[in-house]
C-alpha cells in the first residue's frame, strides 16, 4: 500500500524535474474559454507540473493579459465568445509580439475538417477533448519545453547584439557606426531586390561583422598611428574570432559569411581568405562598400571626417583600383545622390529596419 500511495506524488516530481531542467521559471499558461468549467477541468488536468495559471474567459481580455504579462503557452478552446478559436489565434499569430506564442486549441467536435482549420489559422496543436490526462500534459509539457528553448535562443542573441554594441562603445569615434552601417547595407539590399531573409542577414551583420574585435587589445583597437605587422595579424583575426562567436547559433548562419568576409577585396588582396570578385558573398560585398563610406565619411582617431561626396568619390577610386565591387559601387553612390532628404533617408532606413529586425 506503502507503494502505491507515493505512486502519484512520484510521478508529479518527474514532471517538476522534467520541466524545471529547460525552465528557469515557473511557466505561465494562459487559459482562454468562456466556461468556466472547462478551465477549471484543464487546471485540474495540469496542476501537477508546476505552472502558474491565468484566465481568460474571452479573446478580448486575453489580449489585454498578454500585453501585460508574460505568458508561455496559451490554451484556448475552438469556440469562444466574440469571435471563435481560430480567428483569435489567427489574430494572435499576426501580431509581432506574439506571434512566437505557443498555442494549444481544444474542441470537442469531431471531424478532420475542423483540425485542418484549427493547424491553418496557425495553432500549433490541435487536441481533441475529453482526452486522456497524460495525453493533455504530454501536450503541454512538450509545448513548454519547446517556447522555453525559443527563449534561450533569444537570450542568446540579445547577448551577442549586446557584446557587438560593447565593442562599439569601445571606440568613441564609431558612434552609432553599427546602425548606420545596417541602415544603408538594406536600403542598398532592397534596390537590388533582395529577399527578406537576405536582408535580415545584412541587418544583423550591421551589427554583428565586428563582434570579434571584442577580443583585440585598446592598444591595438585605437591606436592613433599605422599598426605594425604583428598588430595587424591581431587585427585580422577578429573576423576568426566573430565567427567562432557567432557559428552556435543557427540563427545566424547566413550572417556568418558577412563576418568572416567583410574584408575581402575584389581583385584578391584583402583577408581573411584572399577571395576574388564573385566568389566573395554578396552580403559581405554590400556590407563592406556601407563600412567603407561609414569609415571614410567619420572621424577616427587617424582621420578627419570626409563629406558626403568625398567619400562617394573615394569609393569610386578604389573600385577603380579593384578593390571593390565596380557593379555595387555605383548603386550605392546613386542611392546616396538621389537622396535629397537625409533625415527622411534616415527615418525610413529606421523604420525599415526596425520592421524586418522585429518581424
Amino acid at each position: 500500500m506503502a507503494s502505491l500511495s507515493t505512486a502519484a506524488p512520484l510521478a508529479a516530481i518527474g514532471e517538476h524535474v522534467e520541466l524545471f531542467t529547460v525552465l528557469d521559471t515557473e511557466p505561465t499558461i494562459l487559459l482562454v474559454d468562456g466556461v468556466d468549467l472547462n478551465r477549471r477541468v484543464v487546471k485540474a488536468t495540469l496542476n501537477t507540473i508546476g505552472a502558474r495559471f491565468v484566465e481568460a474567459s474571452r479573446p478580448s481580455q486575453a489580449f489585454q493579459i498578454l500585453a501585460s504579462e508574460r505568458i508561455d503557452l496559451v490554451v484556448c478552446d475552438m469556440f469562444l465568445p466574440e469571435v471563435n478559436g481560430m480567428e483569435f489565434c489567427r489574430k494572435l499569430k499576426a501580431d509581432r509580439n506574439t506571434q512566437l506564442m505557443p498555442v494549444l486549441m481544444l474542441t470537442s467536435v469531431q471531424g478532420s475538417e475542423h483540425e485542418v482549420e484549427g493547424i491553418t489559422s496557425g495553432a500549433d496543436e490541435y487536441l481533441l477533448q475529453p482526452s486522456h490526462p497524460s495525453v493533455l500534459k504530454a501536450r503541454v509539457l512538450s509545448m513548454l519545453r519547446h517556447k522555453a528553448a525559443l527563449d534561450s535562443l533569444d537570450e542568446v542573441e540579445s547577448i551577442l547584439f549586446t557584446l557587438a554594441q560593447a565593442v562599439e562603445e569601445r571606440d568613441k569615434c564609431t558612434s552609432d557606426h553599427c546602425q548606420r552601417l545596417s541602415y544603408f547595407s538594406v536600403e542598398l539590399g532592397i534596390r537590388l531586390g533582395l529577399s527578406r531573409n537576405e536582408l535580415l542577414a545584412l541587418h544583423r551583420g550591421g551589427y554583428l561583422h565586428d563582434i570579434g574585435k571584442i577580443g583585440i587589445p585598446d592598444s591595438i583597437l585605437n591606436k592613433t598611428g599605422e599598426l605594425n605587422e604583428d598588430e595587424w595579424r591581431v587585427m585580422r583575426s577578429h573576423v576568426i574570432r566573430g565567427e567562432e562567436i557567432c557559428r552556435p547559433m543557427k540563427s545566424l548562419s547566413s550572417v556568418l559569411p558577412i563576418i568572416r568576409h567583410h574584408h575581402e577585396k575584389w581583385d584578391g588582396t584583402g583577408y581573411l581568405d584572399k577571395l576574388k570578385g564573385k566568389d566573395i558573398p554578396l552580403l559581405a560585398r554590400i556590407l563592406q562598400i556601407a563600412d567603407v563610406f561609414d569609415a571614410l565619411s567619420s572621424e577616427r582617431s587617424y582621420k578627419k571626417a570626409l563629406t558626403t561626396e568625398e567619400a562617394c568619390r573615394q569609393l569610386e577610386k578604389e573600385a577603380a583600383a579593384g578593390w571593390r565591387d565596380p557593379e555595387l559601387v555605383p548603386l550605392f553612390v546613386n542611392m546616396l545622390e538621389s537622396e535629397s532628404d537625409e533625415s527622411r533617408m534616415s527615418r525610413n532606413l529606421r523604420a525599415m529596419a526596425d520592421g524586418i529586425n522585429q518581424s
